[in-house]
């Protein structure tokens, strides 16, 4: 009976070649960008990480309780917990690290590593592929130097060779033994490409440098209360023993989700969700219109088939089997518009900034969703327009006869268009946000023209850098090499690169200036060299800038930018004043020499649009091994780079370069997750608004042929066809502005929760809320004219003979 029942609905929908792919188009769109969306969510939200029993792995850290600050672990604190803990069977940590090969497979290449625990991938479940991991022995201080290495590494830079085990290799200028390669994919913790023992390069780091990503593995049998309980106890032992560094201390406790995902990712995905559903809620009203429409033209052949004895249970089956039949038909589209959908999204995301364990695909778990989506649909959707075809009067019905199907207008079709252009207005209003968002931070201002800037960073590894400022050294003559290079106007270098990471930070600590209680006292601390005023295009407002003297040696002085100086001297001239690190009791106090305009070098960040406070002192306080250059050039300062490299490369041979771009670049990076929301939101807006304007069209389309000897009649009275056109279009406009009135209510209160993820602009935004609706009502407008004209064109004897 079923396969029966299948048979004539494919017969039955091949007959209907232009409705079948209608719907067909509609259901596609729908599910495909529910697809698209729900493999995004399984990928970032719903998969397991890729460890052995992931959900027993807690993030460790410490919590800071009179600051509520949280941080990692230091090493110190990491170990006395690791040995005095009864709830993990291990706890072991990594610390991100630059590392240089210079050896073994081309020239000097800076690469993405960290420092792990001998014991952290046996933690995760994670074996190298060949050779070994590391051992106890290997991670002690003096223990001689090892090395693991990423699989794409591997495969590139050494050929896939495994004769590289047990080889030497030269990593920040000191010969490292490969003792494995980790498995293809493998990146812990985002995107790293080789590994070295932690223990060797922390060991000496003090009690409190809290600055490992530590993980433990709970025990069978214990919960995170226990471990927190066990962690707090421990901490409040230390705190005792330890009170200039670990009073106020406690244990943080995070899972491998809370601490991997930034916060405001799970709220877009969930909007984005809902926003896909709002708009398979459109494509299914259309689908629901369709068979009403077509169920309505069935009339007669429902009524033959009821007369000759099938009951309407088994019409009702008839007719949902015909729109289950459609929904399947449904899915290659929507898995083809998926997989497009996810290759796309990915498409837009800078690799470097995804971390590896996220991955999104259309795998069988997405498959299995867009075939129950379609069903579910096709049901729900079916279901109405089934019972209503089959609740036919019989007798009135056959009576009928050639007469036509005319029957009353449904407030049903007209309720599923209230409801299309609702939903629509909504997606528009969330589309637009977003995409105001993404322009408000192209055009926000930084305080300083990017145009000019390119950028470049440099590594400082080696013995050859461990002695005192030779870093300093290195670096000073690099800039004046490039300062030198035609068409450079000035350069400096820092451990920031603007918009881009880099700078310290701390909580500073005013000469003659009591604390006050609940202020924000933490600054920005950022090593630059000489004419960075200069390079950013900046003008010291008061004071001076540094000296060349001052710029390249250890004179403790300091520009500061206006939000500092106005922070801490509102009542005073601050330059003359000092201040230093209250982190750090042998920090030295800095001389306020000048104060400079605000220039929001760390890029725009829409949840805060306040600059911090900013000190720049000379780049010998801040001299790290990952260097930033900063060039200003006249014309394209893409031009510049390869003369730029070749100074570098003419100062030293052996300093990898990386990351060269311009900073109009690093500009658009910095917010390009924005954009993508943009784009995916836009395209959310915009296929509801279609699919909006498709239903619209539709119900008119229908409307004006049933009422063909209506029409017929008013025109045969006397109705011109400015009334036809206004009795059709009214009607339209009419159910796009209830739809409208609906959908501002629905925005309003459903906009404030993207709230957090906007840039100056308002989830009210009244230009976005009013200029949406404006456009909706164009839309109805052209939807319900096209049926109008040819309501116009009615001629009255021929819609009158009918009868």
């Amino acid at each position: 009976m079923l396969l029966q029942d299948i048979r004539y609905a494919v017969r039955s929908l091949w007959n209907s070649k232009g409705f079948a792919t209608v719907a067909i188009l509609c259901l596609g769109f729908g599910i495909g960008l529910n697809a698209t969306i729900f493999s995004v969510i399984d990928g970032v939200l719903l998969k397991p990480y890729p460890y052995t029993d992931p959900d027993r792995i807690l993030v460790v850290g410490e919590q800071n309780q009179r600051t509520d600050s949280q941080s990692g672990l230091s090493y110190l604190d990491m170990r006395d917990w690791k040995e005095a803990n009864s709830v993990f069977t291990t706890i072991a940590a990594v610390a991100g690290r630059n590392l240089t090969l210079s050896d073994g497979g081309g020239e000097p290449e800076r690469y993405l590593g960290a420092g792990v625990s001998w014991d952290l991938f046996p933690l995760l479940g994670t074996s190298p592929i060949l050779g070994r991991g590391f051992s106890a022995e290997d991670d002690r201080p003096g223990a001689g130097p090892v090395v693991l290495l990423g699989y794409d590494l591997w495969t590139r830079r050494y050929r896939g060779d495994s004769q590289i085990i047990g080889e030497s290799i030269s990593i920040n200028g000191k010969p490292h033994v490969v003792v494995g390669v980790m498995p293809a994919g493998f990146a812990f913790p985002n995107n790293q490409r080789l590994w070295i023992p932690l223990t060797p390069i922390v060991s000496q780091d003090p009690r409190g440098a809290r600055g490992l990503f530590a993980f433990g593995r709970m025990k069978p049998g214990v919960t995170i209360q226990r471990v927190r309980e066990d962690l707090d106890s421990l901490a409040g032992r230390l705190a005792t023993q330890y009170p200039q560094t670990n009073e106020g201390w406690s244990s943080q406790l995070r899972t491998l989700r809370e601490a991997f995902l930034p916060e405001e990712v799970p709220l877009v995905l969930y909007l984005m969700m809902a926003g896909v559903t709002l708009v398979l809620f459109i494509a299914c009203s259309n689908v629901a219109n369709l068979l009403l429409a077509r169920a309505a033209g069935r009339r007669r052949e429902i009524a033959v088939r009821t007369a000759l004895g099938a009951g309407r249970g088994r019409i009702v089956r008839q007719l949902l089997t015909e729109s289950v039949v459609l929904g399947l038909i449904s899915v290659p589209l929507g898995i083809v518009l998926a997989a497009v959908g996810t290759r796309l999204i990915a498409a837009g995301m800078p690799p470097d900034q995804v971390p590896y364990y996220v991955r999104w695909e259309l795998d069988w778990r997405s498959v299995a969703y867009t075939v129950a989506v379609a069903a579910t649909t096709a049901l729900a959707f079916g279901l109405f327009p089934a019972l209503q075809a089959s609740r036919g009067n019989l007798h009135e019905t056959l009576k009928e006869g050639t007469r036509g199907n005319s029957v009353a207008r449904s407030p049903l079709r007209s309720t599923l268009v209230v409801v299309q252009v609702a939903f629509a207005l909504v997606s528009l209003v969330g589309a637009l946000l977003f995409v105001r968002t993404f322009m408000n931070l192209g055009a926000s201002d930084l305080g300083f023209d990017t145009r000019p800037l390119m950028s470049m960073r440099f590594f400082l590894a080696g013995a050859v850098y461990e002695p005192e400022d030779a870093k300093l050294r290195r670096v000073e003559d690099v800039v004046r090499k490039v300062e030198a290079l035609p068409g450079v106007r000035a350069a400096f270098a820092s451990n920031l690169v603007p918009l881009s990471n880099g700078g310290g930070g701390g909580t500073v600590v005013v000469d003659g200036r009591p604390a006050v209680p609940n202020e924000r006292a933490g600054i920005a601390f950022i090593g630059v060299t000489p004419h960075f005023n200069t390079t950013l295009g900046l003008v010291t407002t008061r004071g001076r800038d540094f000296t060349e003297a001052e710029g390249w040696s250890h004179t403790p002085v300091a520009v500061i930018n206006q939000t500092m100086a106005t922070r801490f001297w509102s009542d005073r001239d601050p330059v003359g004043g000092r201040f230093r690190l209250a982190e750090d009791q042998k920090s030295e106090w800095f001389t306020v020499v000048g104060v400079t305009p605000d220039a929001n070098v760390f890029g725009i960040d829409p949840s805060n649009d306040q600059p911090p406070a900013v000190a720049y002192v000379p780049f010998a306080y801040q001299q790290l091994l990952n260097t930033g250059l900063t060039v200003r050039v006249e014309g394209e300062p893409t031009a510049i780079t390869s003369a730029v490299r070749a100074a570098i490369r003419g100062s030293d041979p052996n300093l990898p370069m990386f990351q060269a771009r311009t900073i109009s670049e690093a500009r658009r990076l910095s917010y390009w997750q924005y954009g993508l929301y943009g784009w995916i939101f836009g395209t959310i807006g915009i296929m509801g608004l279609l699919l909006a304007a498709i239903g619209v069209y539709g119900v008119l389309s229908y409307s004006v042929s049933q009422r063909t000897q209506e029409i017929g009649v008013r025109v045969a009275l006397g109705a011109s066809h400015g009334n036809i056109l206004r009795l059709v279009v009214g009607h339209g406009l009419l159910l796009a502005g209830i739809g409208i009135g609906a959908g501002l209510a629905l925005s309003a209160a459903g906009m404030p929760l993207a709230r957090s993820l906007l840039y100056k602009v308002s989830p009210f935004d009244p230009v976005t809320f009013s200029g949406v609706a404006a456009f909706l009502v164009l839309v109805a407008f052209l939807a319900s004219y096209v049926p109008a004209r040819r309501a116009t064109r009615v001629h009255p004897v021929g819609a009158l003979r009918g009868e």
